[in-house]
């Protein structure tokens, strides 16, 4: 059976972010997620973790200036002295919540740029060596055209192969059904393929991406696949709920209270 992780940066927002801890909790979650934690000291994070009972499964690496529209810059050649001290930022946090896995994002590129291709294989093997003596894996994550427009890994086929080709042990594929339904389609094909390499899984329904309980995928088939496959890591709900959290969580029912 999945363990589902709660995007506390998209599900629980009627909290305040630390309180989404818990909030997450009493309703039957026993792992999370979220994009970032930098705005709050790495010790507090790991608190509200702990005293919620909770197992971090993800969050990102620094992506530069956010709010200017930065979505990282592994892809950018002039931004490699960011992204090394991005993973110094990140460590603390990593330490601090026990998590497992870190995602790094490629930023705004042209894949069909070589420097951009040659700075991207470059950075996520800095990242991955950088992140090995500690235990950690690195995931990279292809993201659809429609969300973030021009966004440097938007192919699954493209970080597939770049994976297979630099074979480095905890550099792995963040695989977003909700991204690769969009971007290709045929997801269970796609699962199969690579789930090889696959060391985080997200969801939410297309296109919407509210719920995983309906539009064009059938979620539980799609989680009947993960354990038929052997994934044995976490699914992070990486969804905007439609209304209150709770209230949209007759889909998770079946799964509550599975431990990581």
């Amino acid at each position: 059976m999945p363990r589902f992780a709660a995007n506390l940066s998209m599900m629980f927002t009627e909290h305040p972010f630390l309180d989404r801890f818990a909030a997450a909790a009493a309703a039957g979650f026993t792992a999370v997620e979220f994009l970032f934690p930098y705005d709050h000291p790495a010790e507090e994070v790991g608190r509200r973790l702990r005293d919620n009972g909770l197992t971090q499964a993800l969050f990102n690496l620094p992506p530069g200036n956010w709010d200017a529209g930065e979505k990282g810059f592994a892809a950018l050649p002039e931004r490699f002295d960011d992204l090394k001290a991005s993973l110094e930022t990140a460590l603390p946090y990593a330490k601090a919540t026990g998590v497992k896995r870190l995602h790094m994002m490629a930023g705004i590129a042209e894949r069909s740029d070589a420097k951009a291709v040659e700075a991207y294989a470059k950075s996520v093997a800095w990242a991955a060596e950088f992140f090995a003596p500690h235990g950690l894996d690195v995931v990279i994550e292809p993201i659809n055209a429609r969300n973030v427009p021009g966004y440097f890994l938007n192919d699954f086929g493209f970080a597939r192969d770049l994976l297979r080709d630099l074979k480095i042990p905890n550099l792995k594929l963040q695989f977003d059904i909700y991204h690769c339904q969009i971007i290709h389609g045929d997801v269970t094909m796609r699962l199969r393929e690579m789930m090889d390499i696959t060391g985080h899984v997200q969801i939410a329904s297309i296109p919407s991406r509210n719920e995983p309980d309906g539009e064009e995928l059938n979620y539980p088939f799609l989680f009947a696949e993960l354990d038929r496959l052997g994934y044995a890591g976490f699914v992070g709900c990486e969804y905007n709920p439609r209304g209150r959290t709770e209230e949209g969580l007759a889909w998770f029912a079946p799964y509550k209270g599975v431990k990581p």
